[in-house]
């Protein structure tokens, strides 16, 4: 059981990838309150070092870590490696935030986005989930806009950064477009199709619902997330040639009409939010913009006069921070700060 202290001993998993990294430079960042930080990967990994405040960090294998030395684990893995350590960090008293989705939709593990159910760490039983980037950054814009007119539908398509396909998908999409301005030919490995100067769709779907793997995530998480199981939720996900920041074109429906004013004033006074937001002076996000950023940004607030209380929203936030990394920190600060 963690107990409140002074400083934490801190675990990272998965140190090396994207996600973990952000985590480490995070967490410098917010000066989070670290008593030994340990840094775990797969076993290519192992010996590499990661400078935190004065010293250096050596990278050890993750199938060989001691959690019984651990208060808090970061988790940056797949789902299949979560779901293979896992046991060995509930076994050893210390608790888990995981950024995979092998525990988003357990019902006993909450999913936390601290802007919009903060309260929940403390009903965690050692496992506490981070949801899908995409659905992380929407949840926040949605929160301070269903507690004052209480959402009846949603309705989004993302345009994400291939940063959130991996390293991997990075080099292609920088390899792919320097073989296009070159006149060389281009390959695909990450991607089933090609990247650079399109936009494609990760066909990886439900044979019944034709829904994605991302769109199903999105969707089920919302619900989660918001705690209101029937709500309507639908997703469109779309892959583009970004390197980093996920941008939305969310539609909502409340059952309380909120006039423009309102909704802006509403997201706002909001925590983690930024409102760009000036169509006279073409003001709005772009995920340039947001590089770097840990709030999520909300422009272009339109009223949707298809349909009654309707409105349009462009939600843009840095998917390695807000999406990952910033708020599984932000969970454990939350986490910790609810200790007796």
């Amino acid at each position: 059981m963690l107990k409140r202290k002074e400083k934490y001993r801190v675990a990272v998993t998965g140190a090396t990838g994207l996600v973990g990294e952000e985590m480490i430079e995070i967490l410098q960042e917010r000066k989070f309150p670290i008593e030994t930080l340990s840094l775990f990967a797969s076993e290519r990994s192992v010996g590499k070092s990661y400078p935190f405040l004065e010293d250096e960090v050596v990278v050890q294998a993750l199938d060989q870590a001691d959690f019984s030395r651990i208060d808090l684990v970061l988790g940056a893995t797949s789902s299949a490696l979560a779901k293979a350590y896992a046991p060995k960090t509930l076994k050893a008293g210390c608790v888990l935030i995981d950024n995979s989705s092998a525990f988003r939709m357990e019902p006993l593990v909450p999913l936390i986005v601290p802007e919009a159910n903060g309260d929940l760490v403390l009903t965690h039983q050692g496992i506490i989930a981070n949801p899908n980037c995409s659905t992380a950054q929407m949840v926040v814009a949605l929160k301070p806009l269903h507690d004052a007119a209480k959402l009846r539908r949603v309705m989004v398509t993302t345009f994400q950064s291939v940063s959130g396909t991996g390293r991997e998908a990075i080099e292609e999409l920088m390899q792919q477009t320097k073989a296009i301005l070159s006149f060389q030919e281009l390959e695909h490995n990450v991607y089933s199709e090609q990247i650079a100067f399109n936009c494609i769709v990760n066909w990886d779907c439900d044979p019944e619902t034709g829904d994605t793997e991302e769109e199903t995530k999105i969707i089920a998480e919302t619900k989660k997330i918001l705690g209101e199981p029937d709500l309507r939720v639908s997703a469109t996900t779309v892959r583009v040639p970004v390197f980093r920041s996920h941008a939305q074109s969310v539609t909502i429906e409340t059952e309380k009409k909120l006039s423009l004013n309102e909704a802006r004033a509403l997201l706002s006074e909001a925590p983690g939010i930024t409102v760009l937001d000036d169509p006279a002076r073409k003001i709005y996000a772009t995920p340039l913009d947001t590089v770097g950023q840990d709030n999520v940004y909300v422009g272009r607030v339109r009223e949707d006069r298809s349909t009654i209380n309707g409105l349009h929203l462009w939600v843009v936030a840095d998917n390695l921070r807000k999406g990952a990394a910033l708020n599984a920190i932000q969970i454990a600060e939350r986490l910790i700060a609810t200790l007796h």
